[in-house]
């Protein structure tokens, strides 16, 4: 048998898993001990989460801070250091904030997200200092009920972000 052919044998047939029904209080289904409130008596204050550090940042940890089981959906960006820039060799980055007008302008573009789209948490981390090949420079994460408005707060929160915010890098 050569590289390309592909043996049918070789392969397990797929296994179906049969689809369970979403809990819903009351049902023979919920597990025991389990309390639901309706949907309109869960209250979660939205959250704005502003972060500098000199540390390495956490996509988990980011990503964790705007889970909430009112949303469908978490988008991540996530600005890393890339090994050259205008065909230069690049071995980390430096980066510098003047921290108070910094933190005003990110807290601007979330109160610009919130006005724009139906968002719950959104969580804005950029490091300071150096920053090796491969390592977050920064990360931001938006939750929402559906994609569309997460993805699109995140893309606009990074492109205003680079923009705006007195952040500089060397």
């Amino acid at each position: 048998m050569s590289n390309l052919e592909i043996n049918s044998s070789s392969f397990s047939q797929e296994m179906k898993l049969p689809l369970s029904p979403p809990l819903v209080e009351g049902s023979a289904l919920e597990p025991r001990g389990c309390v639901r409130k309706d949907m309109n008596e869960i209250e979660e204050k939205s959250k704005d989460i502003i972060k500098f550090t000199a540390e390495k940042l956490s996509i988990d940890e980011v990503s964790q801070l705007v889970v909430s089981p009112l949303c469908g959906a978490v988008s991540l960006f996530v600005g890393t250091t890339r090994n050259n820039f205008e065909g230069k060799k690049v071995i980390s980055l430096e980066y510098e904030a003047y921290l108070p007008m910094a933190e005003n302008e990110i807290r601007k573009i979330c109160s610009d997200i919130r006005q724009k789209w139906p968002v719950r948490h959104i969580a804005v981390f950029h490091r300071l200092g150096l920053v090796p090949v491969s390592e977050a420079s920064i990360i931001i994460a938006v939750s929402s009920a559906h994609r569309a408005s997460s993805l699109e707060a995140v893309s606009y929160a990074i492109d205003t972000l680079k923009a705006k915010v007195p952040i500089w890098k060397k």
